[in-house]
């Protein structure tokens, strides 16, 4: 009897044993198993600014598949990921637990988003093509950018702040709002003015502002970069000899027409402070935002005696240079000759 006893006892203590070691089972995979499935390799979500627990939470149910809705709550909570909301762009990978979710967003570590940027000629071409890659969109990017006490600080002006852009790609944050990208593109900024860069300027007496002024220029004139040396050598010397620089890219600018394929007189009396036949020296600002191939072809400008150039009749993309004004009229005239020849009038 006492041998039937004790086989009941051990019977029962082995399926108690094997129940909680199913329950821990059970549990384990609830907590710690690959519960959550972005529905193909993998997907980014977004938790905007400001967002609270409740919308996080919105935002994960409606972008994962979640086997188990009440647990993943559970461990946020435990977690205290109700106070610990942080925003941004997160990556979830192929299969996560519920515990590693709630680790990931608790902790902040966002994905970055490349953000590259060139060929930009306005300010709200800029804010257009930032705008659709962070949080801060175009409209929050362009106001705070036509804002000049947001960074007349720092030394930058309505007419030069797009300098502090310089063509790259970024990596930045989803999050970044307006603020954030300006004050990132600021340090940016100072570092790329190094102290190699600011004694080039100095020697030709011209500070960074002004430099990326001349770039723009050159950046519009240029379209073979072995060129855009000997063309900013061109208007550096019209500046030290106090001629206006009559370039065309100023004159687009000034009337708002970047796609004239020739300037005409008409153009050339509008009344505008970046009309460089009209004024002499530096037009206020950038007219776009140059490259740094265009800023450095500044600051290592050709040493020459050319005062004028003119595009090749060829329509090559090169151009001729001429020490006096003689021998470019007669350049001039030979490209305005094939201009009319394209029946190209505007």
């Amino acid at each position: 009897m006492r041998f039937f006893t004790m086989k009941r006892k051990t019977t029962i203590y082995l399926l108690l044993v094997s129940a909680f070691l199913l329950l821990f089972f059970v549990m384990y995979r609830s907590f710690f198993g690959m519960n959550v499935r972005p529905g193909q390799e993998s997907t980014v979500i977004y938790i905007p600014e400001g967002s609270d627990y409740s919308g996080a939470m919105d935002t994960v149910m409606a972008n994962l598949d979640v086997k188990n809705e009440k647990i993943l709550r559970f461990i946020a909570e435990k977690k205290k990921y109700p106070s610990l909301v942080k925003s941004g762009r997160y990556l979830v990978g192929k299969e996560m637990s519920y515990n590693e979710l709630i680790n990931l967003l608790r902790s902040g570590r966002q994905m970055p988003v490349n953000i590259t940027f060139n060929n930009i000629r306005t300010l709200n071409d800029l804010a257009g093509k930032i705008g659709g890659g962070i949080e801060a969109d175009s409209t929050e990017i362009i106001d705070f950018l036509n804002n000049e006490e947001n960074y007349a600080d720092d030394g930058f002006s309505i007419e030069t702040i797009i300098s502090i852009f310089i063509p790259d790609t970024y990596q930045l944050y989803w999050n970044t709002s307006a603020s954030g990208l300006y004050n990132r593109m600021l340090r940016e900024y100072r570092n790329f003015w190094n102290e190699k860069r600011l004694k080039l300027a100095e020697d030709k007496n011209l500070d960074p502002h002004e430099v990326s002024v001349l770039a723009s220029i050159v950046e519009e004139e240029a379209t073979k970069a072995d060129e855009k040396p000997r063309i900013a050598g061109v208007y550096i010397n019209r500046l030290k000899r106090g001629i206006p620089l009559q370039a065309d890219p100023t004159i687009k600018f000034a009337v708002n027409d970047f796609s004239l394929s020739r300037v005409l007189s008409k153009h050339l009396l509008v009344e505008s402070p970046y009309n460089t036949y009209k004024y002499k020296g530096l037009p206020p600002g950038p007219i776009n935002c140059p490259s740094i191939e265009s800023i450095d072809a500044v600051l290592n400008a050709e040493k020459h005696d050319y005062l004028f150039f003119v595009a090749k009749a060829d329509f090559s993309g090169y151009h001729y240079f001429s020490k006096t004004l003689s021998e470019h009229n007669r350049y001039a005239a030979e490209y305005r000759r094939e201009l009319n020849r394209r029946r190209i009038y505007r």
